[in-house]
């Protein structure tokens, strides 16, 4: 039974591992509702602060350390991400959602300045090294994408002198992530996916997933009074994989429908017939197996990690006891089981093959998934090219009032209306909003920050609305696909009240926007150039062919040889016979 105390007893765990070792990695599975697992990948790379001030970098990458130092990062968040988590099916999002991003890639960071101006000249400088290291358009992270969050984002880690730091964060909701982004995710671990874990991140079965994120987390770890410091870096990847679609064979992915007689069919329907079937909830647990999901096998365990203790359990998956498991590989391993025996993990062979095999089965009894403690949907609402209207929507569930900072990142040309800023809760007259923090946009050089400090009573719903104009834009400022709209950045949620036991916090992300905005005709500049160089070619093609064409009259032909025209053709004839010596 998976439940709020199982996972927070499970990520104690894990990071008491992570901070006793140099290197530390675990796989845990989680099997999801409607034939769907989820998988989170764990990587954690601890370097003492010393050693990597002098660049003696062991398990720290040196090409992200040396990005770090120069441009002043104390402390860093990236997150690459895709898909949408669907909370009422699979319940609470891993890791609290501190390690989920939205749509696109999100970036913040904490950097050393003395001055504003400073911090964003900084800013610039990790963004654009970000870009080439991670094959992404990081670049484009300018002023008018970046914000300075006041109330939203807390730091992980610990710093001394924090009156020198400035919070940054950027977003490009449009970034498509794809295996380009994988690869030098991968060559920051010291595996480098060829053993361990990460053996199993293929790009192919990755982006192919229903849900996924990846995060890269630096953040300064010290021990009591500031002494024992260390950098810690963590890795995480997350995704959701429908087993029925990653089992599919490569050389034939497309499904084939089964027969009729083979469909199972909810006889208790009042609609059910012969000509149609409503389908029926599967009782039994699909087969599968990591090979299977994955599309290749787990090359055994990292040398790296440790050899013994409890970090050497590298994979764990969470099922009901009663659920059979099947270990495949030709090495020495070994298992062990957590949290009520519903956690069992197991320790990796070295230079062997490890394969987790479950058969189908019947449950008797399935897991518990624990819901959100929110429930978040934005929309864009109204019509025409002139002006709209947000609304966002905020559920409560639980049995008690949730404190909560929601912060929206708009672009310059989406001008909201303060003033029609409007937040109310049913059955309530009592203004939810506890604190707001609002700076405009300035066209061309910054974007619209908003920040609101809400609390919600239990078992209500938050609905939040306001106005705001589309700007026009100039011609070049358009992209190539104009008229799919621009994308506009997911709000972020993060929960005060109840917090956290870690500095990780609570988040969740509603998702993007597609904004619609007055887009002119391109196709009239290729008609006018079309049209204009038909004229032109007209009317100089005659001018010139009057001026260059010489006249001659008939009479004047006539009398220019015996026979004329023919009589001119004649002599050439004659005159080039003559040069080649015949007759």
């Amino acid at each position: 039974m998976v439940s709020s105390l199982v996972l927070f007893l499970l990520n104690t765990f894990i990071a008491y591992v992570a901070a006793s070792s140099d290197y530390y990695e675990r796989l845990l599975i989680r099997p999801l509702p409607q034939s769907s697992v989820l998988t989170s990948f764990n990587f954690r790379s601890n370097e003492s602060a010393d050693a990597f001030e002098h660049q003696n970098f062991r398990y720290f990458p040196r090409s992200l350390g040396q990005i770090l130092q120069h441009a002043g990062t104390k402390e860093l968040h990236l997150r690459f991400a895709l898909g949408r988590w669907d909370a009422e099916s699979w319940g609470q999002r891993p890791w609290n959602g501190a390690r989920e991003g939205g749509t696109g890639v999100e970036l913040w960071a904490w950097v050393e300045a003395q001055s504003e101006e400073e911090a964003f000249a900084r800013w610039l400088t990790l963004t654009n090294a970000l870009s080439g290291l991670f094959c992404a358009s990081l670049n484009f992270i300018d002023a008018t994408k970046t914000i300075r969050p006041v109330m939203t984002f807390q730091p992980e880690g610990y710093h001394a002198n924090s009156s020198n730091l400035h919070l940054l964060h950027g977003t490009l909701p449009h970034e498509v992530v794809c295996t380009e982004n994988l690869t030098p995710f991968l060559k920051l671990l010291p595996c480098k996916g060829k053993a361990g874990i990460s053996s199993l991140l293929n790009g192919h079965k990755l982006f192919d997933a229903s849900w996924q994120t990846m995060s890269i987390d630096v953040r300064p770890m010290c021990g009591p009074g500031g002494g024992d410091c260390t950098l810690e870096m963590e890795q995480t990847v997350d995704m959701v994989l429908d087993i029925d679609r990653s089992k599919r064979p490569r050389d034939n992915p497309i499904p084939r429908p089964l027969p009729i007689e083979e469909i199972e069919c909810d006889t208790s329907k009042g609609y059910n017939g012969g000509d149609t079937c409503y389908p029926l909830d599967k009782s039994e647990e699909p087969a599968w197996n990591l090979t299977e999901i994955f599309g290749q096998p787990l090359k055994g365990a990292c040398p790296l990690t440790e050899q013994s203790g409890e970090g050497s359990m590298t994979v764990c998956i969470n099922t009901p006891p009663e659920r059979i498991l099947q270990v495949n590989t030709t090495g020495q391993y070994e298992e062990a089981k957590l949290a009520s025996d519903t956690v069992r993990c197991y320790k990796l062979p070295t230079g062997a093959d490890f394969d987790l095999v479950l058969p189908q089965q019947r449950m008797t009894t399935g897991l518990v998934l624990t819901g959100p403690q929110l429930f978040a949907a934005r929309s864009i609402n109204g019509h025409g090219q002139e002006r709209g209207s947000v609304q966002a929507v905020i559920k409560n569930p639980s049995s008690h009032s949730v404190e909560f900072v929601y912060l929206e990142s708009l672009p310059w040309f989406m001008k909201p209306y303060l003033h029609t800023l409007r937040a109310r809760v049913d059955n309530s007259l009592e203004n939810p909003v506890k604190e707001t923090y609002y700076r405009p946009a300035v066209d061309r050089k910054r974007g619209t920050h908003l920040e609101l400090r809400m609390i919600i009573p239990p078992a209500s719903t938050l609905t939040l609305t306001y106005d705001f104009d589309k700007a026009i834009l100039r011609y070049t400022e358009y992209p190539p696909d104009a008229n799919r709209g621009f994308d506009v950045a997911p709000a972020v949620i993060r929960l005060i009240n109840p917090g956290s036991s870690d500095n990780k916090g609570i988040y969740l992300r509603t998702t993007s926007l597609l904004l619609p905005l007055p887009t002119p005709d391109f196709s009239m500049p290729y008609n006018v150039i079309i049209l204009t160089s038909t004229v032109m070619a007209l009317g100089f093609g005659n001018i010139f062919n009057l001026l260059v064409r010489r006249f001659v009259g008939i009479d004047e032909v006539q009398a220019g040889g015996a026979g004329g025209l023919q009589g001119v053709l004649r002599g050439k004839i004659d005159s080039l016979k003559a040069l080649f010596g015949r007759g």
